[in-house]
């Protein structure tokens, strides 16, 4: 069974049904349409009279329809409850098999101050930061007289953004610790939070790990999540571009390390921030599979779901196959997600029927979705992801080649947004390559990883594709 909705609820089908093993679906009384529901073998309802998400963590429903149906193992799929170790207790104390690390590990991991401890007792560099949550506006003023601006809060026990202020001088103090306060208490039921030294510019490196419950820990190498916006990752690439290998061999030894520190067992991930100096730093684990997994898939020819079914199994890594001197970089990935946004409202999310949907496909690209058909009816209540695009070549250059030609070829239409032609900048040869044009175009904007030029680039004010006119769904990429 699948504890979640949307893609990676199909993304977890799939490979049961690969695997030969039978699948069941969950739903609130808002996803009675969806498509994850039709990919099980059974489908049920929970969070009857629930607000739309509160469905979807309502711990005693889930637990019912997994005890009433046989069901053997638990997979939390990415967010709702996958790093909540109430939950992975509650299937533990029911006989299911939670897919993931030990409930133990997981309130370890999502606790990260405790984390941070863990990690200085491993051994692994950290931000400078507070020990424990802080309390009160008061030790915050303290921090920043030791340490200086900028600072950054960010929430006790909980990720994904929320709960993450910034503040560069006294006079933010108050209102960014305030805010940080609501949005931690409101996404995660606890306002906790805890304060680091900002590191400014950095790059968000992180890396791929999985163990067995018989002590084995492996890496699957690293992925680059640094292009982002209101501090969520919205493009992924593996490996890293231009990482020098001896940081390289210290990012991963360092992932490895601090999960041998805590037993660690299942797929998760390691995040560091790497300064312009080329130092790292431990910012969390994140006990669960991670939106961006496509990637590691990609370049490693590992199927980190049917890893996670196997060592759930209690089979070992050696057992599937899976040492570490057998893993290797196989060319480059790249991920972007295409989201019902509307860039003329500062990147809102639209909502509605899908009356056209046609997708950038072809060799190399893999599409991971879950709503992205016609007549789909794109929901308020959920997080506005349409589709996963993933493109893989030999190398940078290729796989970036390979996305934007995917992206020029969607087109989406049903929703009254407002759009407008869009350029992907092409590092230094001094020109775009234009990927859209109309309301539905992709919007994506370049950050490292440069692309060939044309070999015609087409003349001023020209382009291969007539201007549309109809409203539609604005898929938005940041590439």
């Amino acid at each position: 069974m699948v504890a979640n909705r949307g893609e990676i609820a199909i993304r977890v089908f799939r490979a049961c049904t690969e695997l030969g093993i039978r699948t069941v679906a969950v739903y609130s009384e808002q996803d009675t349409g969806q498509m994850h529901r039709q990919k099980a073998d059974e489908a049920y309802l929970i969070g009857r009279g629930l607000a739309p998400v509160q469905a979807y963590l309502h711990i005693p429903d889930i637990i019912k329809v997994a005890k009433e149906n046989n069901v053997d193992a638990v997979h939390p799929g990415y967010g709702f409850l996958s790093e909540r170790a109430d939950f992975a207790q509650a299937c533990q104390d029911a006989g299911v098999k939670f897919i993931g690390p030990s409930p133990e590990v997981v309130r370890k991991m999502g606790d990260k101050v405790e984390a941070r401890a863990i990690a200085i007792a491993a051994g692994v560099p950290v931000v400078p930061g507070t020990d424990a949550p802080i309390t009160s506006l008061h030790e915050a003023h303290e921090f920043s007289n030791t340490y200086g601006f900028p600072i950054i809060f960010k929430a006790a026990y909980g990720g994904g953004g929320r709960g993450m202020r910034v503040v560069h001088s006294y006079e933010e103090l108050e209102e960014n610790y305030t805010r940080a306060y609501s949005e931690a208490l409101a996404a995660f039921g606890n306002g906790a939070l805890f304060v680091e030294k900002f590191i400014e510019k950095p790059r968000h490196i992180e890396v791929q790990i999985l163990g067995d419950q018989y002590g084995n820990i492996l890496h699957l190498y690293e992925r680059d999540c640094s292009i982002q916006r209101r501090h969520q990752k919205v493009v992924e690439i593996a490996p890293a571009a231009h990482l020098d290998p001896q940081l390289r061999a210290r990012l991963t030894g360092d992932s490895v390390k601090l999960a041998k520190q805590v037993g660690y067992e299942n797929a998760g991930t390691v995040e560091f921030l790497v300064d312009k100096h080329g130092k790292h730093y431990f910012i969390e684990v994140n006990s669960r599979l991670q939106v961006e997994h496509t990637v590691t898939e990609e370049i490693t020819d590992v199927d980190l779901v049917h890893a996670q079914i196997h060592v759930a199994e209690g089979r070992s890594l050696p057992d599937l196959g899976l040492r570490q001197e057998n893993i290797r970089i196989n060319g480059c990935a790249i991920q972007c997600r295409v989201t019902t946004e509307d860039p003329a409202r500062s990147f809102q999310p639209d909502t509605g029927r899908i009356e056209v949907f046609r997708s950038g496909e072809g060799m190399g690209i893999r599409l991971d979705n879950a709503s992205a058909f016609q007549g789909a009816v794109i929901s308020p209540h959920y997080d506005s992801l349409l589709v996963k695009v993933i493109a893989h070549g030999k190398d940078h250059p290729t796989a970036a080649t390979k996305m934007s030609r995917a992206l020029a070829e969607f087109r989406v239409r049903g929703v009254k947004v407002r759009g407008c032609g869009a350029h992907l900048p092409l590092g230094s040869h001094g020109h775009s390559r234009r990927v859209g044009r109309g309301p539905a175009a992709l919007t994506p904007v370049l950050a490292c990883v440069p692309l060939p030029p044309m070999s015609h680039p087409l003349p001023r004010g020209s382009s291969r594709m007539r201007p549309e006119t109809s409203t539609e769904v604005s898929p938005t990429i940041l590439l």
